[in-house]
Protein backbone atom coordinates (compact mmCIF):
# COMPACT_ATOMS: atom_id res chain seq x y z
CA UNK A 1 0.00 0.00 0.00
CA UNK A 2 0.94 3.59 -0.64
CA UNK A 3 0.43 6.13 1.53
CA UNK A 4 0.18 9.73 0.48
CA UNK A 5 -0.15 12.60 3.19
CA UNK A 6 -0.74 16.49 2.28
CA UNK A 7 -2.24 19.49 4.01
CA UNK A 8 0.57 20.77 6.04
CA UNK A 9 1.13 24.43 5.88
CA UNK A 10 3.03 27.42 7.92
CA UNK A 11 -0.30 28.43 10.67
CA UNK A 12 0.01 30.96 13.73
CA UNK A 13 -0.48 29.60 16.99
CA UNK A 14 -4.80 29.11 17.56
CA UNK A 15 -5.37 28.17 13.81
CA UNK A 16 -6.33 24.78 12.27
CA UNK A 17 -5.17 22.45 9.80
CA UNK A 18 -6.32 19.35 8.40
CA UNK A 19 -4.37 16.98 7.22
CA UNK A 20 -5.41 14.28 4.50
CA UNK A 21 -3.46 10.25 4.20
CA UNK A 22 -4.86 8.83 0.45
CA UNK A 23 -3.93 5.08 0.23
CA UNK A 24 -3.32 3.63 -2.97
CA UNK A 25 -3.02 -0.35 -3.80
CA UNK A 26 -4.81 -1.76 -1.21
CA UNK A 27 -8.66 -0.66 0.80
CA UNK A 28 -7.66 1.10 4.08
CA UNK A 29 -10.99 -0.93 5.38
CA UNK A 30 -10.12 -3.69 8.05
CA UNK A 31 -6.50 -1.54 8.45
CA UNK A 32 -5.43 0.42 11.59
CA UNK A 33 -4.39 3.63 10.04
CA UNK A 34 -2.19 6.11 13.00
CA UNK A 35 -0.15 10.11 12.68
CA UNK A 36 3.00 10.23 13.94
CA UNK A 37 4.81 13.14 13.84
CA UNK A 38 9.22 14.19 14.12
CA UNK A 39 10.55 17.65 15.26
CA UNK A 40 13.62 18.85 14.12
CA UNK A 41 15.92 17.04 16.44
CA UNK A 42 13.48 14.69 18.53
CA UNK A 43 12.66 11.20 17.52
CA UNK A 44 9.67 10.47 15.85
CA UNK A 45 6.59 10.23 18.29
CA UNK A 46 2.82 8.80 18.41
CA UNK A 47 -0.50 11.34 17.98
CA UNK A 48 -3.67 9.19 17.21
CA UNK A 49 -4.72 5.90 15.36
CA UNK A 50 -7.57 4.69 14.49
CA UNK A 51 -8.24 0.75 15.26
CA UNK A 52 -8.36 -1.58 12.20
CA UNK A 53 -12.23 -1.81 12.99
CA UNK A 54 -12.52 2.00 13.10
CA UNK A 55 -14.55 1.54 16.08
CA UNK A 56 -11.61 3.31 18.47
CA UNK A 57 -9.50 5.85 18.47
CA UNK A 58 -6.22 6.71 20.35
CA UNK A 59 -4.74 10.33 20.91
CA UNK A 60 -1.65 11.29 22.53
CA UNK A 61 -2.27 13.32 25.65
CA UNK A 62 -0.47 16.35 23.76
CA UNK A 63 -2.93 16.45 21.01
CA UNK A 64 -6.41 15.04 23.06
CA UNK A 65 -9.08 17.55 23.05
CA UNK A 66 -7.38 19.88 19.92
CA UNK A 67 -6.79 16.85 17.07
CA UNK A 68 -9.70 14.49 15.63
CA UNK A 69 -8.66 11.63 13.63
CA UNK A 70 -11.42 10.77 10.73
CA UNK A 71 -11.48 8.15 8.36
CA UNK A 72 -13.46 8.37 4.62
CA UNK A 73 -13.64 4.81 3.33
CA UNK A 74 -14.93 5.83 0.37
CA UNK A 75 -12.27 8.44 -0.89
CA UNK A 76 -9.57 5.43 1.09
CA UNK A 77 -8.46 8.76 3.06
CA UNK A 78 -8.14 9.12 6.73
CA UNK A 79 -8.10 12.90 8.18
CA UNK A 80 -6.33 14.27 10.95
CA UNK A 81 -8.12 17.96 11.95
CA UNK A 82 -5.96 19.76 13.96
CA UNK A 83 -7.68 22.68 15.97
CA UNK A 84 -5.23 25.53 18.34
CA UNK A 85 -2.36 24.67 16.95
CA UNK A 86 0.51 24.89 19.35
CA UNK A 87 4.42 25.94 18.39
CA UNK A 88 4.95 22.63 20.08
CA UNK A 89 3.07 21.10 17.49
CA UNK A 90 5.68 21.90 14.51
CA UNK A 91 7.01 18.49 13.46
CA UNK A 92 6.57 16.54 9.80
CA UNK A 93 3.63 14.60 9.95
CA UNK A 94 3.74 10.69 9.12
CA UNK A 95 0.93 8.81 8.30
CA UNK A 96 1.19 5.03 8.90
CA UNK A 97 -0.68 1.77 8.02
CA UNK A 98 -1.38 -1.92 9.31
CA UNK A 99 -3.42 -4.59 8.20
CA UNK A 100 -2.50 -6.45 11.56
CA UNK A 101 -1.64 -4.68 13.87
CA UNK A 102 -3.17 -4.85 17.77
CA UNK A 103 -4.73 -2.15 19.67
CA UNK A 104 -2.46 -2.45 22.50
CA UNK A 105 0.33 -1.73 19.71
CA UNK A 106 -0.97 1.65 17.84
CA UNK A 107 1.66 4.23 19.00
CA UNK A 108 4.63 1.90 19.18
CA UNK A 109 6.03 3.57 15.67
CA UNK A 110 8.45 -0.07 15.38
CA UNK A 111 4.91 -1.96 15.11
CA UNK A 112 3.35 -0.26 11.55
CA UNK A 113 4.34 -1.68 8.37
CA UNK A 114 3.71 1.01 6.02
CA UNK A 115 4.51 4.59 6.12
CA UNK A 116 4.13 7.96 3.66
CA UNK A 117 6.32 10.63 2.85
CA UNK A 118 4.95 12.89 5.38
CA UNK A 119 4.38 16.66 5.30
CA UNK A 120 5.49 19.47 7.20
CA UNK A 121 3.59 21.74 10.04
CA UNK A 122 5.12 24.71 11.01
CA UNK A 123 3.18 27.03 13.66
CA UNK A 124 4.79 30.08 15.05
CA UNK A 125 4.12 31.62 17.90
Amino acid sequence: VQLQASGGGVVQAGESLRLSCVASGRTLRGAAVGWFRQAPGKEREFVAASTRTGGGTLYSNSVKGRFTFSRDNAKNTVYLQMNNLKPEDTAVYYCAADGSIISSSLSNEGAWDYWGQGTQVTVSS
